[in-house]
């Protein structure tokens, strides 16, 4: 149990902020899910548990085995029935690609012996949001996010995304890591945006589900502070942040009343709280980046088919060298911050589509830091220039 502030700031700073030699790159990818012949109908429960089997998650299925994916990937159901795959880190990118696109290969199998196919975007253009899980968690972050507005139901059951996990590296290089995959967040969001409309809303935006993500509750939604001391500042907001969500028997899991972490600590409660509640209440942080041990980069919608490759490839090579990440924060000093403009207009933007054009050209001549062949690194090259030409109009500003 944590018996003052002071502890559980030091806590959160030790496991969410570990640095070592960068060596390991993991990816997690969701997906909304749609009936192959109307993306508009509702997806039920029952059908979905019906088309994952074995490998549906106890959140869905309670007794269920939840068998791992062949490449050992666990498969997980987000609060609306998307579907989501995380795999472990892996040492080598070439490994890392390979397992991921078997496991969506046979997650592509399983849902179309349904007649279902993962969506191809970053939010569920055609359906308001629903929640298919009706577990106690989910249950308590509806009701604390209701009172803000409709984003917070839109960000839990109707968005999708690419997540891209990264080591810190080591302690002298953690805050150039912290502040360049920051730096960068504006503009990858803007030159991968995917996700025009959600639900019928927010039509206007290169990318609604950023829009939702903001919208949700500012308090754990915003992006993290870039500082010299990344950790001190990370572990202050996740004590002074709202507790939504307190464990107990039962189904509801909702708080008595309004309180912080650092409230329950000095006895709020009728329990001081354990290491396994703050691990809890650190999950229910979202911000662009979050710091798990490693940087998990939650800023890319879900792209078309085959589409994750590119920026995931991209992310390796812009933090495979010291001197690469300095040209990140040369390349994108202009248009750090500016995570709003990104999200509404993306490339349109000129500031951001110059900080692009100078980041894909970076990362490009990063490629054969990589483990990827020739071949592949010319591959990715392509995609990722044909994308910036597509999203700024041909290289025009």
């Amino acid at each position: 149990m944590f018996k003052s502030r002071a502890e559980a700031e030091a806590y959160v700073a030790s496991v969410c902020f570990k640095h070592g030699p960068p060596r390991l790159l993991g990816v997690e990818l969701e997906w909304t899910v749609h009936h192959v012949e109307d993306p508009c109908r509702p997806l039920e429960a029952s059908t979905l548990a019906a088309a994952l089997g074995r490998h549906a998650p106890p959140t869905l299925v309670p007794d269920s085995p939840q068998e791992p994916l062949p490449g050992g990937t666990p498969l997980t159901v987000e609060p609306g029935g998307q579907v989501e795959i995380s795999t472990a880190p892996s040492e080598s990118l070439t490994e890392l690609l390979k397992t991921v696109a078997a496991d969506i290969e046979h997650l592509d199998r399983l849902l179309a012996r349904a007649a279902l196919v993962t969506g191809r975007r970053g939010a569920d253009a055609y359906r308001p949001p629903k929640r298919m899980l009706r577990v106690p968690r989910y249950a308590a972050m509806e009701a604390a996010f209701a009172p803000v507005g409709p984003e917070g139901i839109t960000m839990m059951c109707s968005t999708a995304g690419l997540q891209v996990c990264l080591d810190f590296g080591l302690a002298e290089d953690l805050p150039h890591r912290w502040a360049a995959v920051h730096a960068l967040g504006p503009v990858l969001t803007a030159l991968f945006a995917n996700s025009p409309g959600v639900g019928g809303r927010r039509t206007e935006w290169a990318t609604a589900r950023m829009r939702s993500l903001y919208g949700t509750d500012p308090v754990r939604t915003r992006p993290a502070a870039v500082c010299a001391d990344p950790a001190s500042a990370w572990a202050r907001r996740v004590v002074d942040a709202p507790v939504i969500v307190v464990r107990r028997p039962g189904n509801s899991w909702l708080p008595p009343f309004p309180l912080s972490f650092a409230d329950w600590i000095d006895g709020a409660l009728d329990r001081r709280p354990t290491s396994d509640d703050l691990d809890y209440h650190m999950t229910l942080q979202f911000p662009p980046v979050r710091p798990r041990g490693y940087m998990e980069v939650r800023y890319f919608d879900t792209p078309q088919p085959g589409g994750w490759v590119a920026p995931t490839v991209l992310m390796a090579a812009l933090f495979s060298d010291r001197s690469v990440v300095d040209g990140v924060l040369a390349a994108t000093e202009r248009s750090a911050g500016r995570w709003i403009a990104a999200a509404r207009d993306g490339l349109r933007d000129p500031g951001l589509a110059r900080a692009a054009r100078a980041v894909v050209d970076l990362g490009c001549g990063a490629l054969g830091r990589t483990d990827l062949s020739p071949g592949q690194n010319d591959a990715i090259a392509e995609e990722l220039h044909r994308t910036l030409a597509e999203k700024t109009g041909g290289g025009r500003s």
